[in-house]
């Protein structure tokens, strides 16, 4: 983009236009994976959808290079373009609920933790991720998984409509009886059809959970996981623990002696019967004596953000994901060695569990394709030192190809890493790819929202 144009696209929006000679400029494109380090032309932050539709005219019209930034959350940094334009929804970060119909609003650049503040002065929540730094609208629109998937389903699941701006600068809303096709594709096809101003879900009745963690020595992993793969599938809904190698963190609440110790866990959220938490979770010993085991109450947005201070924004990452049908033994023996020779402290594997009321949605009714996995896996290598980068880059890929033999061969779109190609996109959406790129045909005809795991237009 030349002076002149950055300078007539200040004239023209409503709102700043953050270019690269502007004080603010290195603080506004700085995003949760510090790893990124995109140069976007200008940065065009929106406060309402009409900001929105005016960016994406102007972009358009110009034949400028596009993305869509949210929550700042996307590990390979889709949320910026070089040399391009980033229209960025982070101002727009407000939530309006419902408490009679049991419904929220949300901005599309609000957080989770704005969600979640919001619906737990009613007692009430949706199904989203585990970590409350991250975006609403990337999470939702590539599906959604978390803590109360198997009550409640995916968060698309639970997603009632949208408004969207699409490519050519319009303006619609989304739902199953306005525009169901887009509004299909939405629920899990990422950020391909066009920019969601807002979103409108559905809420339960959670409040008070209980939470846990447990941990294992690492040379447990073997046996731990084997008990895991039996037990969980097979628990009431109300019960939620997703798995985990990693390296204890230091402070509460682990004892002290734990503290840097590689280990295998479960992190456990359940929303049933809170008196009986100890006696449900007893379990655990089945799998062999904890070396820590922690339950306790606690508020449904605090364990949204448990995590949130260990891995803070401007961190080394990356990150790739499978969707698994079965844990089979040759697989516990690459957790177990992966485990063994995690190369930092924070970098981890999580196997999130996507089944119950999430397996009770129809294959085709979603754009999200893997109905039939039972656990969705990320693969992370995160580190404060961009010495590091390689390092965990290749403990990532290495954890991930030796156990995607035994993967469904398909990816949770968000946990996609970068460079990972077309081939990868196709087997994330499986049957559905072509009917998204129908879809992406008729609303986006010359994928101008291409800075994602991209859907390309049919042709014809």
């Amino acid at each position: 983009m030349d002076t002149a144009t950055l300078e007539e696209m200040r004239t023209t929006l409503r709102g700043p236009v953050i270019g690269p000679r502007d004080a603010g400029y290195d603080e506004a494109r700085k995003i949760y994976n510090a790893m990124i380090d995109k140069r976007p032309a200008a940065l065009v932050p929106c406060t309402d959808a009409a900001d929105v539709m005016a960016a994406v005219t102007y972009v358009r019209d110009h034949g400028l290079e596009l993305a869509v930034r949210g929550g700042g959350h996307s590990g390979p940094g889709l949320c910026l373009v070089d040399d391009g334009v980033t229209v960025d929804l982070s101002p727009m970060r407000w939530v309006r609920v419902d408490p009679e119909a049991r419904t929220a609003e949300v901005g599309g650049g609000s957080r989770l933790g704005d969600l979640d503040h919001a619906t737990q002065a009613f007692d009430l929540a949706t199904p989203t991720g585990i970590i409350s730094m991250t975006g609403v609208g990337g999470l939702t629109l590539g599906g959604g998984h978390g803590y109360l998937t198997r009550k409640y389903g995916l968060t698309v699941d639970n997603l009632i409509a949208a408004d969207v701006v699409l490519a050519d600068g319009s303006f619609v809303t989304a739902s199953e009886t306005e525009h169901p096709d887009l509004f299909w594709a939405l629920r899990g096809g990422g950020g391909n059809f066009g920019i969601a101003t807002s979103l409108t879900y559905r809420l339960h009745p959670v409040g008070t959970v209980g939470a846990g963690v447990t941990v294992w020595p690492v040379d447990s992993t073997r046996d731990v996981l084997a008990w895991y793969r039996e037990f969980l599938p097979q628990a009431p809904e109300d019960v939620y623990g997703f798995f985990a190698v990693l390296v204890v963190p230091p402070g509460p609440p682990f004892p002290e002696e734990l503290h840097g110790k590689k280990v295998c866990g479960i992190v456990w959220c359940c929303t049933g019967d809170l008196d009986g938490l100890d006696e449900t979770l007893s379990v655990v010993n089945d799998a062999g004596r904890p070396a820590f085991h922690f339950t306790t109450p606690m508020p449904y947005d605090a364990l949204q953000g448990m995590f949130d201070e260990l891995i803070p924004t401007g961190y080394q990452w990356y990150w790739r994901g499978d969707f698994f049908d079965s844990i089979p033994d040759a697989a516990l023996d690459v957790h177990l060695e992966y485990g063994r020779n995690n190369p930092t402290p924070l970098s981890l594997m999580h196997l999130y569990p996507i089944d119950g009321a999430a397996h009770r949605v129809g294959p085709d009714d979603t754009a999200w394709s893997y109905r039939d996995a039972l656990w969705s896996g990320v693969f992370a290598g995160v580190d404060p030192d961009p010495a590091n980068a390689e390092t965990i880059r290749r403990w990532c890929v290495g954890y991930q190809e030796a156990l995607h033999p035994y993967s469904m061969g398909g990816s949770y779109v968000n946990f996609m890493g970068s460079g990972e190609g077309q081939e990868r996109v196709r087997a994330t959406y499986r049957d559905h790819y072509d009917r998204l790129a129908r879809v992406k045909r008729t609303y986006d005809p010359d994928n101008l929202f291409h800075a994602n795991q991209n859907i390309e237009p049919a042709r014809g």
